[in-house]
């Protein structure tokens, strides 16, 4: 499944497309809301591992506004619950992402992104 905790690791890895291939663009993106139990403790110690800007626009993207533009110092409970929404809750069932540089789409079919590339795009 396409949340958005798995779309903050994504990258393009098409032969010779090394810059500007993160983060992948979603376009014709269906979403799908699904309720997970908050676990304060997982979203705190996953912040470092997420690229914050990627994150915070495309969930705008998606459109969800709730999370900073910039990482509080704070994270008190209303933050982490935001924070846990968007990564957690938010699932692109259908849809495509495309790289930003080379243009490759990646489709996303019933939750299921696929991210195979063809013989001559592998290096």
């Amino acid at each position: 499944m396409v949340r958005l905790i798995t779309h903050n690791l994504l990258a393009c890895h098409v032969k010779d497309c090394n810059t500007n291939n993160f983060p992948l663009e979603f376009k014709d993106a269906q979403i799908e809301l699904r309720e997970t139990e908050f676990n304060p403790e997982f979203v705190r110690g996953i912040i470092p591992k997420l690229e914050w800007k990627a994150l915070v626009d495309t969930a705008r993207e998606l459109g969800d506004t709730t999370l900073p533009l910039e990482l509080p110092e704070m994270l008190d409970d209303d933050f982490l619950k935001n924070l846990h929404h968007v990564l957690l809750e938010i699932h692109v069932e259908d849809g495509v992402m495309i790289c930003a540089n080379c243009k490759h789409v990646y489709p996303i079919s019933n939750g299921i992104p696929n991210m195979l590339l063809a013989e001559h795009e592998i290096g």
